[in-house]
């Protein structure tokens, strides 16, 4: 096993759901964590009791010039960030030609163009460190997914963003792999409405809904150095929602 005490690490979406899951399982682990968010009273709150080894940060991550600015200061406090997790996500969801503009580009902002600024703001000093781990959460939407066009284009882009990634920088020692979550039990999965949230559930073999904790199972593995030789890949965590 290889162990994760020295690394620092960057979760967006971390007040809340997956991102405060693996928030949870790099700290078990040792990591010094920067949890990011939009909701700032939320994140200090659930992040209150844990001391310095996880330092919150309120941040807009579609806002490129503050995310450059909470980077920055988030390097001066630990000198280095050795892994990113890109989780900040929401949904709007709608019928394709009821969609609204206002619903496509606010999706595709937080859940794509975010991580043009968060991975911009590190992986300059990742090639210069020849050492980073970056991993992107995407969907089983990212196939395609009725009433979610705007949900499911930004999810599939994330693919498309971690492979490109990946071939750029793998030279430097640097992994971009991500995860795409099925029906996870989260605050997102319970506002669904009941008959969508039971037909999830007869398309998963499983027959449950996945624990946020085995989402950051996958998320721990792929920032750690076992997972050395594993890049641009899309790892699912669907119960066998969708086998690809």
């Amino acid at each position: 096993m290889v162990y994760l005490q020295s690394k620092v690490a960057v979760v967006t979406g971390a007040a809340q759901g997956i991102g405060a899951a693996i928030v949870e399982r790099f700290v078990a682990e040792g990591v010094k964590v920067a949890a990011l968010d939009v909701n700032g009273d939320k994140l200090r709150e659930r992040w209150q009791t844990a001391g310095d080894q996880v330092v919150a940060f309120e941040c807009d991550v579609t806002d490129g010039e503050l995310v450059k600015r909470v980077f920055e200061e988030i390097y001066s406090r630990f000198e280095k960030i050795d892994i990113l997790v890109n989780n900040a996500g929401i949904t709007r969801d709608a019928i394709f030609h009821k969609m609204t503009e206002a619903q496509w580009h606010s999706v595709m902002d937080v859940n794509l163009t975010s991580m043009f600024h968060t991975c911009q703001a590190v992986i300059p000093a990742m090639r210069k460190q020849e050492y980073g781990k970056i991993v992107n959460i995407s969907s089983v939407s990212s196939w395609g997914n009725a009433g979610q066009a705007n949900y499911s284009a930004s999810k599939a882009g994330v693919l498309g963003f971690t492979k490109t990634l990946a071939k750029e920088n793998g030279g430097k020692n640097i992994t971009v792999n991500a995860i795409a979550p099925g029906q996870i039990d989260t605050e997102m999965t319970k506002d669904l409405p009941e008959n969508i949230q039971m037909m999830a559930l007869m398309l998963t073999p499983a027959g449950r809904l996945g624990d946020t904790s085995e989402v950051a199972s996958v998320a721990r593995f792929l920032a750690s150095d076992d997972s050395s030789f594993v890049n641009g890949e899309c790892i699912q965590v669907n119960g066998g929602f969708l086998m690809v």
